[in-house]
This record gives C-alpha cells, structure tokens and sequence, in this order.
C-alpha cells in the first residue's frame, strides 16, 4: 500500500493563523510527530512517499484535500478554501500516477467530501468547500461512476467547515467508522441497503476525530490516540487500533490521519 505524505517545514508554521489553526504549532515538535506518524505508517507495511507540497503552507501536511485518486489516475481538485488553491498543482509533480483531469473555474471540491464506496460508487458530500459545480464535474470527470451527493449540516459553519469524512471513514470492505447523529438519512439507508457494518463513534467522540480513522491492510486501522470507546468498538469488530499522537499535526489543524495521507493505490482500505 503505498501512501503519500507531506512532512511540514518550519516555513509553513507562521501561515497557521490565516489557515485557521486553533493554535500556532511548535516547529520543532510538529517535525517530531510528523516523523513519528510517518514511521507508524511504515510500520504497519505503508511505502510511505514524502511530496514537497506547497512551501509556506502548513495546510499543505493534510494531502488528501487537493486530489482524488481513482481507479485509473488522479484528478486534480480544486479546494473550497481559499488559502489553498495553490496545493492541487503543488503535489502533482510528486504524484506515483497520472493525472486524468482537474477542476477548474468555480468547480470546487476536497478530498475529505469523497468517499469511495467501491469501484463504481463514489460518495460526495455538498458542504461549503464542495459545491454543485464540483460535484457535477467529478461526474464528467468519471463516466460509468455513481457520483452520489449528500448535503451535509451546517454544525458550526463556513470556518469550521465538516467534511464528509469528518463522519465517516471506511476501514475494511464492508466495515466503516461513522458518526451517525450528523450523516444524511438517504447515506445511512444506502449503507444499509449495501450491508455494510457502522462502527458508531460516541458523542463525546466526535469533536476529538473519533471518525477519523485511517484503515490499512490486514484489517488495522491507524487512529489519533484519546477516543477510548471508538478504539474498544473497532477492536471489538475485529480490527487492531495503532495510535498516534496528534497535538501538533492534528488536533491544532483539526486534521487527523485520513487528512495527513492520500492511499495511491487504488483498491486498498479507504481508497479514494
């Protein structure tokens, strides 16, 4: 499985307070547990591919945003958030696939509102950072794919914005993590229609990334550590929880571990 990460820079720090961090990182502890997480990564069997990304920008350390891989390439996106437009054609250079197509104009779109149920069914969600014209263009971007869209809430609007994969994350075929009291009834009922198996995050779990869990082979899933009932529901469905700590790479950027990678190869858990 191979996973391509962004390591963040000491130049990227002071762009933290326009990019809307809850704090200002320390340089040297986010470089820590970058490494840390990419060693994790590593650990659990990932070929972990460093790209350079976009220099001065700490958002740049959360990958998945600016692409969406597919079964043949990658789709270049283009971010609802302002401050990060540049991103999409900064990590194209460091992509292992081709590119099959992007985003352009007022076609907006993130990585964490794309969900790829299986090989012809990719789930989206219409938040403030993807937008109907976004969403139409996935569909002429993928011909013979399901483009499902979902409108998700408001919850605490357009500066904290929630991503679908705020809510839900898949961890193994047939097995997602999800927080139910915010998913739309017509994307619970299709995964229920699906057979697929919600291991449901608690309330107290949510605002902590409970759902933001990264699976990976051999039915692991990598977790920010602190969501104890999250973790003890997926053991208890049969996957082994490796933890990270995530202060400075996660919880001041609001960014956890399906954020900080983007999964290349089509086909493995949580591909996209």
């Amino acid at each position: 499985m191979r996973i391509v990460v962004r390591p963040p820079s000491a130049e990227d720090v002071p762009s933290w307070r326009d990019l809307g961090w809850r704090d200002a990182p320390d340089p040297g502890l986010l470089a820590d547990e970058h490494a840390r997480f990419r060693a994790a990564l590593a650990d659990a069997g990932a070929d972990v591919i460093e790209a350079r990304g976009e220099p001065g920008n700490l958002d740049s350390i959360y990958v998945y945003d600016p692409t969406l891989v597919t079964p043949h390439g990658a789709i270049l996106l283009q971010p609802g958030k302002a401050g990060r437009r540049g991103e999409p054609d900064a990590l194209a250079p460091d992509l292992p696939l081709p590119v099959l197509g992007r985003l352009e104009g007022d076609e907006l779109a993130e990585g964490g509102d794309t969900v790829w149920l299986d090989e012809r069914t990719l789930l989206v969600g219409h938040t403030y950072r993807t937008n109907a014209a976004g969403i139409e263009a996935l569909r002429r971007l993928l011909p013979g794919v399901d483009v499902l869209a979902f409108h998700l809430p408001h919850f605490h609007g357009r500066g904290e914005v929630l991503h679908l994969r705020s809510m839900l994350n898949p961890i193994d075929a047939g097995l997602v993590v999800a927080y139910l009291p915010l998913m739309p009834v017509p994307l619970v009922e299709l995964l229920e229609e699906r057979g697929v198996r919600i291991v449901e995050v608690p309330d107290e779990e949510f605002e902590t990334m409970g759902p933001n869990v990264l699976g990976l082979p051999g039915g692991r899933a990598l977790a920010i550590e602190g969501n104890v009932v999250t973790k003890r529901r997926l053991e208890e469905a049969g996957v082994e929880v490796i933890e990270y700590e995530g202060d400075e790479i996660s919880r001041k950027g609001d960014g956890g571990p399906t954020c900080l990678t983007l999964p290349v190869d089509f086909g493995a858990p949580r591909s996209s």
